[in-house]
Protein backbone atom coordinates (compact mmCIF):
# COMPACT_ATOMS: atom_id res chain seq x y z
CA UNK A 1 0.00 0.00 0.00
CA UNK A 2 1.94 3.26 -1.17
CA UNK A 3 1.26 6.44 1.41
CA UNK A 4 0.68 9.99 -0.10
CA UNK A 5 1.19 13.12 1.88
CA UNK A 6 -0.49 16.27 1.20
CA UNK A 7 -1.80 19.29 2.58
CA UNK A 8 -4.53 19.55 0.93
CA UNK A 9 -6.57 16.23 -0.41
CA UNK A 10 -9.38 17.29 -2.61
CA UNK A 11 -12.39 14.44 -3.79
CA UNK A 12 -13.71 15.29 -7.00
CA UNK A 13 -12.68 17.01 -10.12
CA UNK A 14 -16.04 18.82 -10.65
CA UNK A 15 -16.38 22.42 -11.11
CA UNK A 16 -16.00 23.09 -7.32
CA UNK A 17 -13.12 20.21 -6.95
CA UNK A 18 -11.23 21.92 -9.15
CA UNK A 19 -11.78 25.30 -8.12
CA UNK A 20 -11.28 24.26 -4.82
CA UNK A 21 -7.51 22.36 -6.11
CA UNK A 22 -6.84 25.61 -8.28
CA UNK A 23 -7.23 27.88 -4.55
CA UNK A 24 -5.61 25.57 -2.28
CA UNK A 25 -2.00 25.56 -4.68
CA UNK A 26 -2.48 29.53 -4.90
CA UNK A 27 -2.28 29.40 -1.75
CA UNK A 28 1.25 27.50 -1.51
CA UNK A 29 -0.53 24.23 -0.53
CA UNK A 30 1.09 20.75 -1.43
CA UNK A 31 -2.46 19.47 -3.12
CA UNK A 32 -3.43 16.22 -4.93
CA UNK A 33 -7.38 15.48 -7.08
CA UNK A 34 -9.02 12.59 -6.65
CA UNK A 35 -11.21 11.64 -9.35
CA UNK A 36 -12.38 8.45 -9.81
CA UNK A 37 -14.96 9.38 -12.82
CA UNK A 38 -14.83 10.57 -15.82
CA UNK A 39 -13.32 14.21 -16.21
CA UNK A 40 -15.54 16.79 -17.31
CA UNK A 41 -18.28 18.60 -15.37
CA UNK A 42 -21.99 17.75 -14.67
CA UNK A 43 -22.60 21.03 -16.43
CA UNK A 44 -20.46 20.62 -19.45
CA UNK A 45 -21.33 16.83 -20.09
CA UNK A 46 -25.27 16.58 -18.70
CA UNK A 47 -26.21 19.79 -17.20
CA UNK A 48 -26.47 23.63 -18.41
CA UNK A 49 -24.71 23.05 -21.66
CA UNK A 50 -26.36 20.43 -23.43
CA UNK A 51 -29.51 21.35 -22.16
CA UNK A 52 -29.37 25.23 -23.50
CA UNK A 53 -28.20 23.59 -26.94
CA UNK A 54 -31.03 21.64 -26.86
CA UNK A 55 -33.06 24.34 -25.97
CA UNK A 56 -31.70 26.63 -28.73
CA UNK A 57 -32.24 24.18 -31.34
CA UNK A 58 -35.81 24.08 -29.72
CA UNK A 59 -36.54 27.56 -29.93
CA UNK A 60 -35.42 28.08 -33.15
CA UNK A 61 -37.88 25.98 -34.76
CA UNK A 62 -40.84 27.08 -32.26
CA UNK A 63 -39.95 31.12 -33.35
CA UNK A 64 -40.17 29.88 -37.16
CA UNK A 65 -43.03 28.57 -36.90
CA UNK A 66 -44.53 31.76 -35.02
CA UNK A 67 -44.14 34.08 -37.91
CA UNK A 68 -47.57 33.62 -39.59
CA UNK A 69 -48.51 35.75 -37.11
CA UNK A 70 -46.35 38.51 -38.70
CA UNK A 71 -47.40 37.94 -42.42
CA UNK A 72 -44.11 35.60 -42.72
CA UNK A 73 -45.39 32.19 -44.68
CA UNK A 74 -44.58 28.93 -45.19
CA UNK A 75 -42.59 28.40 -42.09
CA UNK A 76 -44.85 26.21 -40.68
CA UNK A 77 -44.11 23.40 -42.80
CA UNK A 78 -40.56 23.03 -41.12
CA UNK A 79 -39.83 19.63 -39.81
CA UNK A 80 -37.25 17.82 -37.05
CA UNK A 81 -34.62 15.29 -37.96
CA UNK A 82 -34.19 14.51 -34.10
CA UNK A 83 -31.27 11.89 -35.59
CA UNK A 84 -29.77 15.54 -36.70
CA UNK A 85 -30.70 17.34 -33.65
CA UNK A 86 -29.11 15.49 -31.46
CA UNK A 87 -26.03 14.35 -33.27
CA UNK A 88 -25.64 18.75 -32.72
CA UNK A 89 -25.96 18.90 -29.28
CA UNK A 90 -23.80 15.63 -28.82
CA UNK A 91 -21.01 17.39 -31.06
CA UNK A 92 -21.52 20.60 -28.93
CA UNK A 93 -21.79 18.86 -25.53
CA UNK A 94 -18.24 17.41 -26.20
CA UNK A 95 -16.82 20.97 -27.26
CA UNK A 96 -17.73 22.04 -23.68
CA UNK A 97 -16.29 19.06 -22.33
CA UNK A 98 -13.35 19.27 -24.50
CA UNK A 99 -12.32 22.70 -22.56
CA UNK A 100 -12.53 21.25 -18.96
CA UNK A 101 -10.63 18.17 -20.00
CA UNK A 102 -7.74 20.78 -21.62
CA UNK A 103 -7.74 22.21 -18.29
CA UNK A 104 -7.64 19.07 -16.33
CA UNK A 105 -4.45 18.31 -18.74
CA UNK A 106 -2.88 21.48 -17.49
CA UNK A 107 -2.25 20.60 -13.89
CA UNK A 108 0.86 18.68 -13.08
CA UNK A 109 0.29 15.29 -13.52
CA UNK A 110 1.87 14.34 -10.08
CA UNK A 111 -1.31 16.45 -8.57
CA UNK A 112 -3.93 14.10 -9.89
CA UNK A 113 -4.78 10.56 -8.79
CA UNK A 114 -7.10 8.74 -10.50
CA UNK A 115 -9.61 6.26 -8.31
CA UNK A 116 -12.36 6.47 -6.14
CA UNK A 117 -11.81 7.46 -2.40
CA UNK A 118 -13.08 7.00 0.82
CA UNK A 119 -12.47 7.54 4.37
CA UNK A 120 -10.56 5.35 6.14
CA UNK A 121 -10.30 7.56 9.45
CA UNK A 122 -10.29 11.73 10.08
CA UNK A 123 -7.27 13.05 7.93
CA UNK A 124 -6.75 9.62 5.73
CA UNK A 125 -8.53 8.54 2.11
CA UNK A 126 -8.07 5.03 0.66
CA UNK A 127 -7.97 5.35 -3.45
CA UNK A 128 -8.70 2.40 -4.99
CA UNK A 129 -7.11 -0.84 -3.52
CA UNK A 130 -3.65 0.51 -3.90
CA UNK A 131 -3.01 3.91 -2.28
CA UNK A 132 -3.40 5.88 1.31
CA UNK A 133 -3.81 9.45 0.89
CA UNK A 134 -2.68 11.22 4.53
CA UNK A 135 -3.78 14.70 4.06
CA UNK A 136 -3.71 17.65 6.84
CA UNK A 137 -7.13 18.92 4.92
CA UNK A 138 -9.47 17.37 3.02
CA UNK A 139 -12.34 19.12 0.51
CA UNK A 140 -15.27 16.76 -0.37
CA UNK A 141 -16.56 18.00 -3.65
CA UNK A 142 -17.92 14.79 -5.20
CA UNK A 143 -21.31 16.52 -6.80
CA UNK A 144 -24.50 15.29 -7.12
CA UNK A 145 -26.19 12.41 -9.28
CA UNK A 146 -29.55 12.00 -10.83
CA UNK A 147 -32.43 10.64 -8.60
CA UNK A 148 -34.33 7.71 -9.62
CA UNK A 149 -37.66 7.01 -7.64
CA UNK A 150 -37.78 3.38 -6.92
CA UNK A 151 -41.73 3.38 -8.34
CA UNK A 152 -40.18 4.41 -11.98
CA UNK A 153 -37.92 1.26 -11.72
CA UNK A 154 -41.24 -0.71 -13.09
CA UNK A 155 -40.93 1.10 -16.60
CA UNK A 156 -37.15 -0.74 -16.77
CA UNK A 157 -34.97 0.42 -19.77
CA UNK A 158 -37.82 2.81 -20.97
CA UNK A 159 -36.57 4.68 -17.69
CA UNK A 160 -34.23 7.57 -18.56
CA UNK A 161 -32.72 9.88 -16.85
CA UNK A 162 -31.64 13.61 -17.77
CA UNK A 163 -27.76 11.99 -18.32
CA UNK A 164 -29.30 9.46 -20.69
CA UNK A 165 -31.07 11.72 -22.77
CA UNK A 166 -28.59 13.80 -24.43
CA UNK A 167 -27.16 10.33 -25.65
CA UNK A 168 -30.97 9.31 -27.63
CA UNK A 169 -29.85 9.12 -31.26
CA UNK A 170 -33.35 10.08 -32.35
CA UNK A 171 -36.26 11.77 -29.88
CA UNK A 172 -39.31 9.74 -29.34
CA UNK A 173 -42.61 10.42 -30.26
CA UNK A 174 -44.46 10.78 -26.52
CA UNK A 175 -42.62 11.10 -24.05
CA UNK A 176 -43.65 10.90 -19.79
CA UNK A 177 -41.64 13.70 -17.87
CA UNK A 178 -41.52 12.77 -13.87
CA UNK A 179 -40.36 15.88 -12.00
CA UNK A 180 -41.38 20.23 -12.90
CA UNK A 181 -37.84 21.18 -11.53
CA UNK A 182 -35.45 24.01 -13.47
CA UNK A 183 -34.11 21.05 -15.74
CA UNK A 184 -37.35 18.88 -16.37
CA UNK A 185 -39.29 22.24 -17.51
CA UNK A 186 -36.06 22.95 -19.53
CA UNK A 187 -35.87 19.95 -21.33
CA UNK A 188 -39.56 19.15 -21.55
CA UNK A 189 -40.37 22.38 -23.52
CA UNK A 190 -37.67 21.68 -25.71
CA UNK A 191 -38.90 18.61 -26.57
CA UNK A 192 -42.16 19.28 -27.10
CA UNK A 193 -40.89 22.41 -29.31
CA UNK A 194 -39.01 19.61 -31.64
CA UNK A 195 -42.75 17.65 -31.92
CA UNK A 196 -42.60 15.37 -28.89
CA UNK A 197 -45.74 14.95 -27.08
CA UNK A 198 -44.82 15.27 -23.15
CA UNK A 199 -47.24 14.74 -20.30
CA UNK A 200 -45.19 16.25 -17.46
CA UNK A 201 -46.11 15.32 -13.83
CA UNK A 202 -45.00 16.91 -10.83
CA UNK A 203 -45.32 16.49 -7.06
CA UNK A 204 -47.35 18.80 -4.39
CA UNK A 205 -47.68 21.47 -6.43
CA UNK A 206 -44.07 22.86 -6.83
CA UNK A 207 -42.69 24.34 -10.26
CA UNK A 208 -39.58 25.60 -11.14
CA UNK A 209 -39.00 25.79 -7.51
CA UNK A 210 -41.01 28.79 -7.71
CA UNK A 211 -42.79 29.50 -3.67
CA UNK A 212 -44.98 32.98 -4.55
CA UNK A 213 -48.51 31.26 -5.73
CA UNK A 214 -49.83 33.85 -8.31
CA UNK A 215 -45.90 33.55 -9.79
CA UNK A 216 -46.27 30.15 -9.79
CA UNK A 217 -49.73 29.60 -11.34
CA UNK A 218 -49.08 32.24 -13.88
CA UNK A 219 -46.08 30.07 -15.21
CA UNK A 220 -47.79 26.93 -15.17
CA UNK A 221 -50.59 28.46 -17.08
CA UNK A 222 -48.00 29.79 -20.02
CA UNK A 223 -46.39 26.09 -20.11
CA UNK A 224 -49.64 24.26 -19.95
CA UNK A 225 -50.11 25.86 -23.44
CA UNK A 226 -47.79 23.98 -24.91
CA UNK A 227 -47.42 20.71 -23.21
CA UNK A 228 -49.56 18.97 -20.97
CA UNK A 229 -48.63 19.83 -16.88
CA UNK A 230 -49.84 18.64 -14.05
CA UNK A 231 -47.68 20.16 -11.17
CA UNK A 232 -49.35 17.87 -8.62
CA UNK A 233 -49.85 14.49 -10.63
CA UNK A 234 -51.74 12.08 -9.28
CA UNK A 235 -51.07 8.35 -11.19
CA UNK A 236 -53.22 5.89 -10.16
CA UNK A 237 -51.01 2.66 -11.82
CA UNK A 238 -47.69 2.54 -13.77
CA UNK A 239 -47.06 -0.54 -16.06
CA UNK A 240 -45.35 -1.50 -19.36
CA UNK A 241 -48.02 -2.55 -21.33
CA UNK A 242 -46.71 -4.20 -25.23
CA UNK A 243 -43.00 -3.12 -24.12
CA UNK A 244 -44.65 0.86 -23.60
CA UNK A 245 -44.68 2.74 -20.54
CA UNK A 246 -48.20 3.35 -19.69
CA UNK A 247 -49.64 5.29 -17.10
CA UNK A 248 -53.31 5.58 -15.46
CA UNK A 249 -53.84 8.98 -13.99
CA UNK A 250 -56.16 11.29 -12.89
CA UNK A 251 -56.37 14.42 -15.36
CA UNK A 252 -56.45 17.63 -14.40
CA UNK A 253 -60.41 18.31 -15.46
CA UNK A 254 -61.15 15.45 -12.72
CA UNK A 255 -61.26 12.78 -15.17
CA UNK A 256 -59.18 9.21 -15.63
CA UNK A 257 -57.21 8.56 -18.58
CA UNK A 258 -54.61 6.27 -20.19
CA UNK A 259 -52.14 7.13 -21.57
CA UNK A 260 -48.99 5.13 -23.06
CA UNK A 261 -45.53 5.94 -24.18
CA UNK A 262 -41.72 5.30 -26.07
CA UNK A 263 -39.96 6.51 -22.90
CA UNK A 264 -40.28 7.74 -19.42
CA UNK A 265 -37.67 10.34 -18.26
CA UNK A 266 -37.01 10.69 -14.20
CA UNK A 267 -35.94 14.43 -13.63
CA UNK A 268 -36.83 14.60 -10.34
CA UNK A 269 -33.35 16.11 -9.37
CA UNK A 270 -30.33 15.51 -8.19
CA UNK A 271 -29.12 13.91 -4.52
CA UNK A 272 -25.53 14.15 -3.21
CA UNK A 273 -23.22 11.81 -4.05
CA UNK A 274 -21.51 10.79 -0.66
CA UNK A 275 -22.33 7.24 -0.20
CA UNK A 276 -18.96 6.24 -1.66
CA UNK A 277 -17.37 8.03 1.08
CA UNK A 278 -17.75 6.11 4.28
CA UNK A 279 -18.77 9.10 6.00
CA UNK A 280 -19.09 7.41 9.29
CA UNK A 281 -15.18 7.01 9.44
CA UNK A 282 -14.35 10.90 8.41
CA UNK A 283 -15.41 12.17 12.72
CA UNK A 284 -17.82 14.72 11.27
CA UNK A 285 -21.38 15.03 12.15
CA UNK A 286 -23.95 14.42 9.29
CA UNK A 287 -27.39 15.82 9.04
CA UNK A 288 -30.66 13.49 8.74
CA UNK A 289 -29.93 13.23 4.79
CA UNK A 290 -26.22 11.80 5.56
CA UNK A 291 -25.00 15.37 4.23
CA UNK A 292 -22.40 16.96 6.29
CA UNK A 293 -23.35 20.37 8.63
CA UNK A 294 -20.89 23.35 7.80
CA UNK A 295 -21.14 26.99 7.96
CA UNK A 296 -21.19 28.07 4.43
CA UNK A 297 -19.74 31.06 5.09
CA UNK A 298 -16.26 28.79 5.60
CA UNK A 299 -17.46 25.69 4.14
CA UNK A 300 -15.58 23.66 7.15
CA UNK A 301 -17.53 21.01 8.37
CA UNK A 302 -17.86 21.62 12.31
CA UNK A 303 -14.41 22.30 13.03
CA UNK A 304 -12.95 19.66 11.47
CA UNK A 305 -9.96 20.08 8.93
CA UNK A 306 -12.48 18.99 6.08
CA UNK A 307 -14.33 21.17 4.12
CA UNK A 308 -16.87 20.18 1.71
CA UNK A 309 -18.09 22.59 -1.96
CA UNK A 310 -20.56 22.16 -4.77
CA UNK A 311 -23.38 19.95 -5.37
CA UNK A 312 -22.52 17.80 -2.61
CA UNK A 313 -23.13 19.86 0.26
CA UNK A 314 -27.04 19.86 -0.90
CA UNK A 315 -27.96 23.62 -0.57
CA UNK A 316 -27.02 25.95 -4.02
CA UNK A 317 -27.19 23.55 -7.14
CA UNK A 318 -25.58 26.54 -9.56
CA UNK A 319 -22.22 26.12 -11.55
CA UNK A 320 -21.28 29.94 -9.84
CA UNK A 321 -21.84 29.10 -6.62
CA UNK A 322 -19.97 25.55 -6.92
CA UNK A 323 -16.89 27.36 -8.30
CA UNK A 324 -17.63 29.82 -5.24
CA UNK A 325 -18.11 27.30 -2.44
CA UNK A 326 -15.13 25.46 -4.07
CA UNK A 327 -12.27 28.64 -4.22
CA UNK A 328 -13.51 28.98 -0.59
CA UNK A 329 -12.81 25.55 0.54
CA UNK A 330 -9.79 25.47 -1.37
CA UNK A 331 -8.63 28.40 0.26
CA UNK A 332 -9.80 27.57 4.05
CA UNK A 333 -8.55 23.94 3.61
CA UNK A 334 -4.95 25.43 2.72
CA UNK A 335 -4.33 27.78 5.38
CA UNK A 336 -6.49 25.38 8.55
CA UNK A 337 -6.51 25.86 11.18
CA UNK A 338 -6.72 29.57 10.28
CA UNK A 339 -10.11 29.62 8.67
CA UNK A 340 -11.70 33.02 7.15
CA UNK A 341 -15.20 33.50 7.19
CA UNK A 342 -16.68 35.64 3.86
CA UNK A 343 -20.17 36.88 3.28
CA UNK A 344 -21.81 34.74 0.23
CA UNK A 345 -22.94 36.02 -2.49
CA UNK A 346 -27.30 36.79 -3.14
CA UNK A 347 -28.68 33.20 -3.95
CA UNK A 348 -29.83 33.33 -7.71
CA UNK A 349 -31.00 30.92 -9.68
CA UNK A 350 -32.68 31.10 -13.58
CA UNK A 351 -35.00 28.71 -15.47
CA UNK A 352 -34.33 29.13 -19.34
CA UNK A 353 -37.87 28.10 -20.15
CA UNK A 354 -39.93 30.50 -21.77
CA UNK A 355 -40.85 32.53 -20.05
CA UNK A 356 -37.91 32.44 -18.47
CA UNK A 357 -37.88 31.97 -14.66
CA UNK A 358 -36.01 33.66 -12.20
CA UNK A 359 -35.54 33.64 -8.20
CA UNK A 360 -33.16 36.42 -6.31
CA UNK A 361 -32.47 36.87 -2.86
CA UNK A 362 -35.14 36.01 -0.15
CA UNK A 363 -37.27 33.51 -0.27
CA UNK A 364 -40.82 33.91 -0.90
CA UNK A 365 -41.62 31.34 2.13
CA UNK A 366 -38.89 33.34 4.59
CA UNK A 367 -40.15 36.38 4.35
CA UNK A 368 -42.43 38.32 6.95
CA UNK A 369 -45.04 39.16 5.14
CA UNK A 370 -46.13 41.80 7.28
CA UNK A 371 -42.59 43.54 6.95
CA UNK A 372 -42.77 43.34 3.34
CA UNK A 373 -44.13 45.26 0.48
CA UNK A 374 -44.47 43.55 -2.68
CA UNK A 375 -44.29 45.19 -6.06
CA UNK A 376 -46.08 43.07 -9.07
CA UNK A 377 -45.30 43.65 -12.82
CA UNK A 378 -47.71 42.03 -15.50
CA UNK A 379 -45.83 41.20 -19.14
CA UNK A 380 -49.49 40.48 -20.45
CA UNK A 381 -49.34 44.42 -21.36
CA UNK A 382 -45.10 45.05 -21.07
CA UNK A 383 -44.53 47.02 -24.62
CA UNK A 384 -41.43 45.31 -25.51
CA UNK A 385 -42.55 42.01 -24.39
CA UNK A 386 -46.15 42.61 -26.75
CA UNK A 387 -43.62 43.63 -29.82
CA UNK A 388 -41.42 40.23 -29.56
CA UNK A 389 -44.84 38.53 -28.45
CA UNK A 390 -43.55 37.30 -25.68
CA UNK A 391 -45.80 38.72 -23.54
CA UNK A 392 -46.50 36.26 -21.03
CA UNK A 393 -45.75 36.57 -17.10
CA UNK A 394 -45.54 37.85 -14.00
CA UNK A 395 -42.84 39.11 -11.83
CA UNK A 396 -43.10 40.05 -7.74
CA UNK A 397 -40.08 42.18 -6.04
CA UNK A 398 -40.12 42.11 -1.93
CA UNK A 399 -38.81 45.11 0.01
CA UNK A 400 -38.32 45.99 3.94
CA UNK A 401 -41.53 47.79 4.99
CA UNK A 402 -39.25 49.30 6.99
CA UNK A 403 -36.00 50.62 4.91
CA UNK A 404 -37.26 50.29 1.55
CA UNK A 405 -34.47 47.75 0.73
CA UNK A 406 -34.88 45.11 -1.79
CA UNK A 407 -35.15 41.85 -0.24
CA UNK A 408 -35.45 39.19 -3.33
CA UNK A 409 -37.82 38.71 -5.98
CA UNK A 410 -40.08 35.71 -8.41
CA UNK A 411 -40.72 35.95 -11.67
CA UNK A 412 -41.63 34.34 -15.22
CA UNK A 413 -41.09 36.17 -18.15
CA UNK A 414 -39.36 37.26 -21.07
CA UNK A 415 -35.10 38.37 -20.76
CA UNK A 416 -35.84 37.29 -16.92
CA UNK A 417 -31.94 36.07 -17.03
CA UNK A 418 -31.04 39.77 -17.39
CA UNK A 419 -33.63 41.57 -15.02
CA UNK A 420 -32.75 38.32 -12.61
CA UNK A 421 -29.31 40.28 -12.76
CA UNK A 422 -29.94 43.63 -12.21
CA UNK A 423 -31.85 42.38 -9.25
CA UNK A 424 -29.22 40.41 -7.60
CA UNK A 425 -26.79 43.15 -7.78
CA UNK A 426 -29.37 45.18 -6.54
CA UNK A 427 -29.82 43.20 -3.40
CA UNK A 428 -26.07 42.22 -3.35
CA UNK A 429 -25.58 46.47 -2.90
CA UNK A 430 -28.37 46.97 -0.19
CA UNK A 431 -29.85 49.60 -3.18
CA UNK A 432 -33.81 50.42 -1.98
CA UNK A 433 -36.94 50.90 -4.07
CA UNK A 434 -35.63 55.14 -4.38
CA UNK A 435 -32.09 53.72 -5.37
CA UNK A 436 -33.54 51.60 -8.45
CA UNK A 437 -36.09 53.88 -9.43
CA UNK A 438 -33.45 57.02 -9.46
CA UNK A 439 -31.72 54.45 -12.01
CA UNK A 440 -31.58 54.90 -16.43
CA UNK A 441 -34.13 52.99 -17.63
CA UNK A 442 -34.48 53.01 -21.90
CA UNK A 443 -37.41 53.21 -23.74
CA UNK A 444 -38.73 50.26 -25.34
CA UNK A 445 -37.49 47.59 -23.10
CA UNK A 446 -37.95 45.05 -20.83
CA UNK A 447 -36.38 46.27 -17.86
CA UNK A 448 -39.09 48.90 -18.02
CA UNK A 449 -41.46 46.08 -16.77
CA UNK A 450 -39.03 46.02 -14.04
CA UNK A 451 -39.46 49.91 -13.44
CA UNK A 452 -43.42 49.19 -13.21
CA UNK A 453 -42.81 46.77 -10.49
CA UNK A 454 -40.32 48.78 -8.32
CA UNK A 455 -42.50 51.76 -8.60
CA UNK A 456 -45.80 49.53 -7.80
CA UNK A 457 -43.78 48.63 -4.57
CA UNK A 458 -42.37 52.32 -4.19
CA UNK A 459 -46.10 53.63 -3.85
CA UNK A 460 -47.20 51.01 -1.57
CA UNK A 461 -44.23 51.64 1.00
CA UNK A 462 -44.78 55.35 0.63
CA UNK A 463 -48.28 54.90 1.16
CA UNK A 464 -47.40 52.90 4.52
CA UNK A 465 -45.47 55.61 5.60
CA UNK A 466 -47.95 58.43 4.56
CA UNK A 467 -45.41 59.81 2.67
CA UNK A 468 -45.01 61.85 -0.53
CA UNK A 469 -43.78 59.62 -3.21
CA UNK A 470 -41.06 60.86 -4.84
CA UNK A 471 -41.71 62.65 -8.86
CA UNK A 472 -40.01 60.31 -11.62
CA UNK A 473 -41.10 60.81 -15.02
CA UNK A 474 -42.82 58.01 -16.83
CA UNK A 475 -42.66 56.64 -20.72
CA UNK A 476 -46.29 57.45 -21.43
CA UNK A 477 -47.88 53.87 -22.23
CA UNK A 478 -45.37 51.56 -21.75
Amino acid sequence: MKTIEVDVAVIGAGTAGMAAFRAAREAGAKAVLIEGGEFGTTCARVGCMPSKVLLAAANGLHDARSLAARGIEGTHELQTDSARVMDYVRRERDHFVRGVIEEVDAFPDDCILRGHARFAAPGRLRVGDETTVAAKSIVIATGAKAHLPDELHVFGDKLITSDDLFELRTLPKRIAVFGTGPLSLELGQALARLSVEVFMFGKGGSVAALSDPPVRDALTAALADEFYLDPDGDIEHMSLQDGRPTLRFKSRDGGTRTEAFDLVLAATGRAPNLKPLALEHAGIELNDKGVPRFDETTMQCGDSAIFIAGDCDGTRPWLQDAADEGKLAGENAARFPDVQPVKRKVPFSIVFCEPQVVIVGASYDSLDKQMTVTGTVSFETQGRSRVMRQNRGLMHIYADAKTGKLRGAQGCGPAMEHLGHLLAWAIQLDLTLDDMLKLPFYHPVVEEGLRTALRDASEKWYAERAAKLPNLASAAGC
